[in-house]
């Protein structure tokens, strides 16, 4: 198994920096309880401009196709499209009802254009968080419920598989996916960690699952198959997700978090992270949903 070292890219200081997204040769990312939506140009670091500051948490977001600027956003407790002026539309706040207050968390959409994203309690109640699907018509679904910690998911290439981490039971499920329909068959579990909890995920053009784990430090991938081939070790404990991006699509940029850590030990906690690898990614898919004027 190869072993490699990440190194500091932004000090970046986020409280809960995740879902990084490398989009039109930008890295896209938020800091979910901050409601912050920031970018920094291409491979070169430096300061993260924020873009975009809600009054509510900002769990992830996915670019909208044909839109530039314009999002498609988990947030608060729902779904809704996000202008360039911080306009949110809402497509559904599911998760606002009900004895648990809840969050939307992490999500992301598939190469057929569906958004998905999970929710979360709030303190992390078992069996709380839920996985919605909102399809190409604005139509927002909650296809599992139960988990805990939904993060993810991850998609591979041609969107016949889905990868979906329960931070909290520390292990990544594995949905064989209908491309057509989005529809989900039966999981298996395809990861299982037992020294931190699988966070957010992203897949390489070969299929491999390149996978953060909160509380070891590191960014760990998986081959098809399940094999763990290579860890990116990351010098700060809560590794949150990684993402596939710079001018070839070979340079891993993982976000971390200083949530819950004593001020003392922050260290370069909540900065971004980079490693040079040997497989390249894909671009963030895109939104593909006809979805009303933001107003």
């Amino acid at each position: 198994m190869k072993t490699s070292d990440a190194l500091l890219w932004s000090p970046a200081g986020l409280e809960l920096g995740e879902g990084p997204r490398w989009v039109d040769g930008r890295l896209v990312l938020v800091d979910i309880l901050s409601g912050t939506l920031l970018e920094a140009d291409g491979p070169h670091p430096g300061d993260l401009r924020p873009t975009n500051r809600l009054e509510i948490p900002l769990g992830a977001v996915a670019p909208v196709a044909g839109q530039p600027g314009r999002w498609i956003a988990a947030a608060g407790t729902g779904v809704a499209l996000l202008d360039p002026g911080g306009v949110l539309t809402w497509l559904g706040r599911p998760v606002g009802d009900g004895p648990i207050p809840r969050r939307m968390n992490d999500g992301v959409c598939d190469p057929a254009g569906r958004f998905w994203a999970g929710c979360m309690a709030w303190d992390g109640h078992p069996g709380a968080g839920a996985l919605y699907r909102t399809g190409t018509q604005g139509q927002l679904e909650q296809v599992l419920d139960g988990l805990s910690i939904p993060n993810g998911p991850a998609f591979s290439t041609d969107g016949t598989i889905m990868y979906l981490a329960d931070s909290a039971q520390g292990l990544v499920l594995r949905f064989p996916v209908d491309p057509t329909s989005g529809d989900l068959g039966d999981p298996v579990t395809f990861v299982v960690t037992h020294d931190g909890s699988p966070d957010g995920m992203t897949v390489d053009v070969a299929g491999n699952l390149w996978v953060a784990v909160w509380g070891a430090g590191e960014v760990r991938r998986y081959s098809p198959q399940g094999r763990h081939d290579r860890t990116v070790r990351v010098p700060a404990p809560q590794p949150t997700a990684p993402c596939l991006g710079g001018p070839d699509g070979t340079r891993l940029y993982v976000t971390t978090a200083r949530y819950g850590l004593p001020p003392k030990t922050y260290g370069h906690s909540g900065g971004i992270f980079v490693a040079e690898v040997d497989m390249p990614g894909i671009p963030a898919a895109a939104y593909g949903g006809v979805l009303p004027d933001a107003g």
